[in-house]
């Protein structure tokens, strides 16, 4: 067993979180923030938009189980890598699409993606992912792990978080745990 991470941002933790968490070979998801520049931060001063950090998960996976390809894969499927700081009704700087590599190896693998899929057409406009080297990860409040777990039926859930669970079930089902 070979453990990775990688650290993707894509709008609300939340769907990020529920997708991978049936991801087969990933080990362990945590939500939390990354990107900015305040200390410690927390949920309700990410969410002002004003701390620069975005809303991320950090994946743990075993690359003998899953690749680095094959996540970013999902991660593209996941959200709209198109709108800059927006993901549906989730607008802000928080809610960016954001790349966040352990080394220069994955961090040019993930910009190979990027001009591989805008050179192909894959989207009607460019990708506006950035892709960096991790800064400090800073994990988000004990109440948002395992977000869709909890509180299936709060409307959030049901009508954005389940939706984009259920596409990956459909669009990734061989990756399935």
């Amino acid at each position: 067993m070979k453990i990775r991470q990688v650290t993707l941002g894509a709008g609300c933790f939340w769907c990020v979180e529920a997708v991978f968490l049936e991801m087969k070979g990933i080990q362990n998801v945590l939500s939390g923030y990354m990107g900015g520049y305040v200390e410690n931060p927390n949920y309700k001063a990410v969410c002002t938009g004003t701390t620069g950090h975005a809303e991320v998960v950090k994946l743990e996976f075993d690359e003998q189980l899953v690749s680095l390809t094959d996540i970013l894969a999902v991660f593209f499927k996941l959200h709209d890598p198109t709108s800059l700081n927006q993901q549906g009704a989730d607008v802000g700087t928080q809610y960016r699409s954001a790349i966040f590599t352990q080394n220069e190896v994955d961090k040019q693998l993930a910009l190979n993606i990027i001009e591989a899929l805008n050179q192909s057409g894959a989207f009607s406009k460019a990708i506006v992912t950035t892709v960096a080297m991790e800064s400090k990860f800073y994990p988000a409040e004990e109440y948002h792990r395992n977000y869709l777990l909890n509180n299936p039926e709060q409307a959030y859930c049901r009508f954005v978080v389940q939706p984009k669970v259920d596409k990956f079930r459909k669009v990734f089902s061989d990756f399935l745990k």
